[in-house]
């Protein structure tokens, strides 16, 4: 749980103090999660208990909604499990998008930034937010490739290695610095140490 904690913390501090952030919306049926996105200096996505179920595609185009309702006019989905996210690997996003946009001639943009093994996709930037669907899960490379050509999107893919690597088998944790996944555990244990004194000092009050 410490480097899962750990992780989200991380991600959403680079997310703060990268310039292009204007808002952050985060979508998880976990309440221990929530909890801590509360917490910190950003606005969470609450999905109600009875959309728990919705799935992932569906609680992010929610979660894309709630930002477009909010003045969103180009949506990023990131997910939480990027041990090495950096502000200027998100800005190399921004630099595809002005490429996608100068070759474009005004159409939609999606700039997507594939996962390693170039099965997955780990970023994927959108202007206008409903370009196309996210669809996350197995082969969502190929899927959003698919989904921005029918869209007659201008189209980028980013390969920049702190956007490729995530944590999503075993063999990946094997890879991981020891020092950067210390790190991260340290992170998210001493998060939830402040949660649980927050709670022990409500509970005592």
């Amino acid at each position: 749980m410490a480097l899962v904690v750990g992780m989200l913390v991380q991600t959403l501090t680079v997310l703060a103090a990268w310039p292009a952030c204007r808002g952050l919306h985060v979508v998880t049926p976990d309440p221990e999660l929530r909890r801590i996105v509360r917490a910190s200096v950003t606005s969470a996505v609450a999905v109600p208990e009875t959309e728990i179920g919705m799935g992932l595609n569906a609680a992010l185009v929610d979660g894309r909604d709630r930002a477009i309702r909010s003045g969103a006019t180009a949506v990023l989905f990131l997910p939480a499990d990027l041990p090495y996210l950096t502000t200027s690997a998100l800005d190399s996003l921004l630099e595809a998008a002005d490429a996608a946009l100068a070759a474009g001639s005004g159409r939609p943009l999606v700039v997507l930034a594939p996962a390693e093994a170039r099965v997955g996709t780990n970023a994927l930037l959108l202007s206008p937010p409903t370009t196309i669907e996210p669809q996350f899960g197995a082969s969502s490379l190929e899927a959003h490739v698919r989904a921005a050509a029918a869209a007659d999107a201008s189209l980028q893919l980013v390969d920049d290695p702190a956007l490729g690597f995530d944590l999503d088998t075993p063999e990946d944790l094997e890879r991981l610095e020891v020092a950067r996944l210390v790190e991260l555990q340290a992170l998210g244990q001493a998060t939830l140490d402040s949660l649980a004194g927050r709670a022990a000092s409500v509970e005592v009050a």
